[in-house]
């Protein structure tokens, strides 16, 4: 992907600056955003809070503004104590959406001082009173490169692309499920943690609507058990890694896209710093350690994530033997700053606990594995591969809706649907339902130990 510069705000930031700047009299507004600055392949900045510049104390204009010099003071030392950057944010109330000749002579001087305040290279950028956004940085000879790229994550996934705007807005966005939709997600980069029997689905349905890069995590190997729910998955595959299998099988119909295949677990530093480059992430695990990880990246990195999980109860018979309880298909959607996994039970500590346990206990750990995906039952290649697509489509159907809106109803209604086959029903619970225990820091981006995990700091050599 040719993309080098991505701005990404959570929902509740970018809604409290879009409160400041736009107070309803017309007039410009100004605000400072700190952000943490993280990437390898390309730089993401996080919006991590916002200094608001009183309105009482800016000369205000319908198309200028001054504000005075101590806030930016402010930002600064701010950001220099935790190695954030700056970005000088305005309005353009009247909708202009291209950065004006008075905001270049401003930038010219306000830019240097951050720059030299905070030793980083400094941002600018207008909002219009939609909340879409421009931005730019400012290197240290003075050129100006635009943002590509701007998200904010709530619950509906808002983009603004810095190439097909114009002086009178952004890209429109595209319809929901024609060509221009492909195209749109072309652009975008996606991380599935799990390439397996729901993981291979979703990155599937990913790779054929066009989605731009797809970074697949899965450190285990093809097994004849799994030919009969992995996806492209043959008998010449079994033994290899599945992500490597996997991304093969994209390449032999993708030509224009991007397959990044990363052999670890994800509760490794490799793949926590390869899924972090992505802008969405979609969990498709079967441990609660795997969804804790994916949860703490989400609020990291800022980035949406879309959390899929199927389970067939079982319960035994008076008779003998045992039949079908339910069988159950879930889609958790979550953003950053919103209710966590964990917040909606779908794992706790408790079951973090019995994994470790069962996986330093070999006798625990083969009786997790026999529970498999009919509890209580033992079967070493169960036919679910059909609740498996219906699962799967829904979670990237939820995907689809987050991005191009085009349901009756409000996103926020849906942060979680349940579906069940035996009963024939489908629940939903909207995001409003969940407590949200703001577990996690929001935005926080690679600072150590990396997800505040200390298995995941950086080791030190000791000479």
């Amino acid at each position: 992907m040719n993309r080098r510069h991505t701005l990404v705000l959570p929902a509740k930031l970018a809604d409290e600056l879009r409160a400041h700047l736009f107070p309803g009299d017309g007039l410009e507004a100004a605000a400072l955003l700190l952000c943490t600055v993280t990437g390898q392949r390309r730089q993401k900045w996080l919006g991590r809070e916002v200094i608001c510049v009183p309105h009482a104390g800016c000369t205000r204009l319908p198309d200028f503004i001054t504000w005075p010099g101590e806030y930016v003071e402010v930002a600064i030392d701010r950001a220099a104590a935790r190695g954030d950057a700056v970005i000088a944010v305005h309005a353009h109330p009247g909708g202009l959406f291209a950065f004006s000749a008075a905001d270049d002579e401003s930038d010219r001087i306000l830019m240097s001082a951050i720059r030299h305040g905070t030793d980083r290279t400094a941002g600018s950028a207008i909002m219009i009173p939609s909340g879409a956004m421009r931005a730019r940085i400012y290197y240290q000879d003075d050129r100006a490169t635009p943002f590509d790229f701007m998200m904010k994550g709530g619950t509906d996934i808002e983009t603004w692309w810095n190439d097909g705007a114009t002086a009178s807005g952004p890209l429109k966005p595209a319809m929901a499920f024609t060509g221009e939709m492909r195209t749109s997600l072309g652009r975008l980069s996606v991380c599935v943690i799990g390439v397996s029997g729901t993981g291979s689905i979703v990155a599937e349905q990913l790779a054929r609507l066009g989605v731009g890069e797809i970074i697949l995590i899965d450190f285990d190997r093809i097994e004849e058990r799994n030919l009969n729910r992995i996806l492209n998955a043959t008998h010449a595959d079994i033994g290899s890694l599945k992500v490597e299998m996997f991304a093969d099988a994209i390449r032999r119909y993708r030509s224009d896209g991007e397959v990044v295949s990363v052999p670890h677990s994800v509760a490794t530093r490799e793949a926590v710093l390869a899924a972090c480059e992505a802008d969405i992430l979609f969990s498709c695990v079967d441990s609660a350690e795997g969804r804790h990880i994916a949860d703490r990246l989400s609020a990291c990195f800022a980035m949406p994530l879309f959390d899929v999980g199927v389970a067939i109860p079982t319960e035994a018979l008076p008779i003998g033997g045992r039949r079908i309880a339910e069988v159950y298909g879930r889609v958790d959607y979550v953003y950053p700053g919103g209710s966590s996994l964990m917040d909606r039970g779908v794992y706790d500590a408790a079951l973090l606990e019995a994994e470790y346990l069962a996986r330093t206990a070999p006798q625990a750990l083969a009786r997790k594995i026999a529970d498999g995906y009919l509890r209580g039952m033992t079967e070493e290649a169960p036919g679910v591969i059909t609740l498996n697509m219906r699962a799967a489509s829904a979670c990237v159907v939820e995907f689809i809706a987050r991005l191009f809106p085009f349901r009756e109803f409000a996103n926020e209604t849906r942060a979680r649907t349940i579906f069940m086959l035996a009963e024939g029903d489908e629940d939903v619970f909207a995001e409003s339902q969940f407590q949200n225990g703001l577990r996690f820091p929001v935005a926080e981006g690679a600072a150590e130990p990396l997800l505040g995990l200390p298995a995941l700091a950086m080791q030190r050599r000791v000479a």
